[in-house]
């Protein structure tokens, strides 16, 4: 088996969000009607749970609407009856592998594979196609229209280059749900990635038609907003939940619009579950970064000689269009999560830099869950087998991630980090796991970079805005002692979205998720949960193994904390 294909299918696979498939259906259709568009459409019974698939929220983003925002369906064209038993496609994706075929030792090789054996079960799409705006919806069997069940609005991850949703993610939630007296509505929607959902550059900037994949995941909402009742939630009581690039997506949105989250005069949600991911600092649409990554792909497209070349690659045919996306590396390349597409300020939808907007108390005031898993970043070191050195690795970060730091910065960052292998990532796993020199220092400071640490500082720079508003924060620990990645990026999908295994970790989760989503508190329904402090009353993480939980402060690696708090302006990506 070729690396390439183990890190194709075994991490990303992490990253997406998606469950094995239920093939068996029982007899009988479960309909609803909704008003917005008229529509009946017949779900599927799954158990205790009845499932709808395939439910169209927009219109198809193809030919004139390509590189446009999300159109709502027209309110005047009957949908009629539709069959909602197959999932929609899934939106392209780029998924061009880039690891060399040879360069991983055996006992690497060993974690990847037994990675993908994890998600082995998990089915690819049927189709993958610009046609792709879809949703699916989960419910506790035999409710009716007048339930008002609170509502959990998904968003995938996959580093905003791919990600889909598939058969039967929010079964186990709902099961549960019903299981715990706290039964609940899921709904999981797609959303445009890679350069079809975030293409930048001075011509997208300014015909205005940035961060389309956000974009999509509000129209979304609004669709939601207008028909959930129908399926028997409440439009009043949402919660929206991403994992990674899901996550940093819910950070968008309580910072898009300057923090306006209204649709016809209310809140499309009243709370937010953020799982690895929140702010990350960023250069607007238009900078040489993301104009790089532009200028490639209109160039690939044969594009470069017209007058308008953002409609050439509107215009061009799918298949070329896509050939030269798949040019721009992907997150298992060697830049790791350097992203070209990412969300960027535009001036529109996101007025300034993330982290600004929450300084400056444009985002929505809801109360939040947000956490990270012990070792976010030994996902994204798998490529830097050549750095063995602090000043390679300050100079990788330099020339990489971060165009407005200097040489001298990114040494004094690093230094911050220990060189001996037992401070580094996977932590409190002394000597082991050293495979290349420099490996479990890159894995600390990518994975503090990207989530852990800068969740720390998302919390405290809401906090100083408004200390009133509330928040419950996690550091997950279940993969513990695991070779190589230890509790891995998206680990935490395994047990929360997907319950497998049903442990400890699952039911506790489940649990507090359960109780935020029904009563804004994580505490209400604490079957056999210990009491989850707010975050500010101590500053201890609920800290979740497979067996057990307890509390932890966090204060860890505060050297490095303090240094990314003085310097965010030599960190914007």
């Amino acid at each position: 088996m070729k690396t390439t294909s183990l890190i194709c299918n075994g991490l990303v696979s992490l990253g997406l969000g998606v469950l094995a498939d239920p093939t068996v259906r029982q007899l009988g259709s479960p309909t609803v009607v909704i008003p917005s568009p008229d529509a009946t459409f017949l779900g599927a019974p799954l158990g205790l749970v009845e499932s709808f698939h395939g439910i169209p929220f927009a219109k198809p983003p193809v030919q004139s609407l390509r590189f446009n925002p999300a159109q709502p369906l027209d309110l005047n064209q009957s949908l009629g009856v539709v069959p909602a038993l197959t999932v929609g496609a899934a939106c392209p994706q780029n998924l061009s592998p880039q690891l060399p075929a040879a360069d991983l030792p055996p006992e690497v090789l060993a974690a990847l594979e037994a990675l993908q054996n994890l998600t082995a079960q998990l089915p690819a799409p049927a189709i993958y196609s610009e046609d792709c705006l879809y949703l699916n919806v989960f419910r506790p069997a035999g409710i009716d229209s007048k339930a008002k069940l609170p509502v959990l609005f998904w968003m995938h991850g996959g580093g905003f280059e791919m990600g889909f949703t598939m058969t039967g993610e929010g079964v186990p939630m709902v099961t549960d749900s019903i299981g715990q007296g706290k039964p609940i509505i899921f709904v999981a929607a797609t959303y445009r990635t890679n350069a079809f959902g975030f293409l930048g550059g001075k011509e997208v900037m300014d015909a205005g038609v940035a961060n389309l994949g956000l974009l999509d995941q509000r129209q979304a909402m609004r669709w939601v907003a207008d028909n959930i009742e129908a399926f028997g939630g409440d439009p009043d009581k949402v919660t929206i939940w991403g994992e990674s690039a899901g996550s940093i997506s819910v950070f968008d949105h309580l910072v898009l619009y300057d923090g306006d989250n209204t649709y016809n005069g209310k809140p499309l949600f009243r709370a937010g579950i953020m799982n690895s991911g929140s702010v990350v600092p960023a250069d607007t649409v238009d900078c040489d970064k993301a104009q790089k990554v532009y200028d490639q792909i209109v160039n690939e497209a044969g594009c470069s000689d017209s007058d308008d070349t953002l409609q050439c690659i509107r215009d061009v045919d799918y298949q070329i269009l896509y050939d030269a996306v798949a040019t721009i590396p992907t997150f298992t390349s060697y830049r790791s999560i350097a992203l070209d597409f990412m969300p960027r300020p535009d001036g529109k939808t996101m007025t300034k830099s993330p982290d600004q907007l929450v300084q400056e108390g444009k985002f929505t005031k809801v109360p939040i869950i947000i956490g990270d898993e012990e070792d976010e970043g030994t996902l994204w070191s798998f490529t830097q087998g050549n750095i063995t050195t602090t000043e390679e690795v300050a100079e990788y970060l330099g020339q990489y991630f971060f165009h407005h730091s200097t040489q001298d910065d990114m040494e004094d960052f690093v230094g911050t980090y220990q060189t001996i292998s037992e401070d580094g990532s996977p932590f409190r796993t002394g000597e082991l796991n050293n495979w290349y020199p420099q490996v479990k220092r890159i894995s600390a400071i990518l994975g503090d970079l990207a989530f852990t640490l800068s969740r720390r500082y998302f919390l405290d720079i809401r906090h100083a805005f408004d200390g009133q508003l509330k928040a419950w924060s996690y550091l997950s620990s279940y993969g513990y002692g695991t070779p190589i990645i230890g509790t891995i990026h998206g680990s935490d999908i395994l047990h929360i979205v997907w319950s497998t295994p049903y442990d400890y970790a699952t039911h506790t989760m489940h649990s507090y998720y359960l109780s935020f989503i029904h009563d804004l508190d994580p505490n209400s329904n604490n079957l056999l949960s210990p009491n989850w402090p707010e975050y500010f009353d101590s500053k201890k993480l609920l800290n979740l193994y497979s067996t057990f939980g307890q509390f932890i402060n966090d204060d860890f690696r505060s050297d490095s904390y303090e240094w990314i708090t003085n310097h965010i302006p030599q960190l914007t990506m």
